[in-house]
């Protein structure tokens, strides 16, 4: 099983996930175009990629979905209520026309069947029409993708347990954000428990989530304006490091996922 970020930031959001079989792509925020260059320092072409799994509709998440659809016809999967938003009006001057036939609603907490793998979504908070976050196990080892979550709870830890490798948000420092240039309501909405998750309540996540078998750690999806990568992992290492877990940040490989480029290759 092999997993990486293609791109991660507030700026465009991809991540691959595969084995010898089966190749799948969860979120398509980048251009057609990089998201190509991306997988071919892999070996692989949009056109090996068997479906592409949206976690919701931000722009930075669905990007290349109009394009990619039209040129591969590789079959869409998102909740009902993420669909609906990528043919409604606005989801339409945003991605041009889509082919429906292609669009696979899934409910969260179901588990869909990809070739040899099993994706399971379940849900999260943040201010979008039924947004979730990924599961996906080749039946051996198992990884998740999880951004755009306002904050955490029971529900999520439990998804995130158990885990080979995992990109996990850390979307903001709140020093940098509350003395920054944004609007306050912006930063009210990314503060909120429908934004996004900071620097340290990335750690803390991981803090309860952390175990022997854990082997790789993205922080992904940061701010380019309100983080900084020194910054988030430093701040989700302390408060690993803080906490009584019983681990130390550097019994774990935890990197940033990188903006603009893919990120290192997990093999497991």
């Amino acid at each position: 099983m092999r997993f990486t970020s293609i791109s991660s930031g507030s700026s465009g959001n991809v991540s691959y996930i595969g084995t010898e079989r089966t190749h799948i792509l969860v979120d398509a925020g980048v251009t057609m175009k990089a998201i190509n260059e991306g997988l071919r320092t892999l070996e692989l072409e949009l056109s090996d990629i068997q479906g592409i799994f949206l976690t919701h509709e931000h722009i930075d998440h669905i990007k290349a979905i109009g394009a990619i659809s039209r040129r591969y016809g590789i079959p869409i999967y998102g909740t009902l209520e993420t669909l609906q938003e990528l043919i409604s009006g606005n989801g339409q001057k945003k991605l041009g026309e889509l082919d429906r036939e292609l669009l696979h609603p899934i409910l969260p907490d179901a588990e869909s069947r990809i070739g040899d793998l099993s994706v399971l979504p379940f849900s999260i908070d943040h201010d979008a029409a039924n947004p979730v976050a990924y599961r996906v196990s080749d039946g051996v080892y198992s990884v998740a993708v999880a951004t755009d979550m306002g904050h955490f709870d029971s529900y999520i830890e439990a998804h995130l347990r158990e885990l080979d490798a995992m990109l996990i948000e850390a979307n903001h420092d709140i020093a940098m954000l509350s003395s920054g240039p944004y609007p306050m309501a912006l930063k009210r909405r990314i503060l909120s428990d429908r934004g996004h998750l900071s620097n340290d309540n990335a750690g803390r996540l991981l803090d309860r989530v952390l175990h022997d078998r854990l082997r790789h750690i993205f922080l992904g999806h940061l701010s380019l304006e309100n983080n900084q990568p020194e910054l988030a992992k430093s701040t989700v290492e302390q408060e690993i490091d803080a906490s009584e877990s019983g681990y130390h940040s550097g019994d774990f490989e935890i990197s940033v996922a990188k903006r603009d480029c893919v990120s290192e290759l997990v093999v497991l």
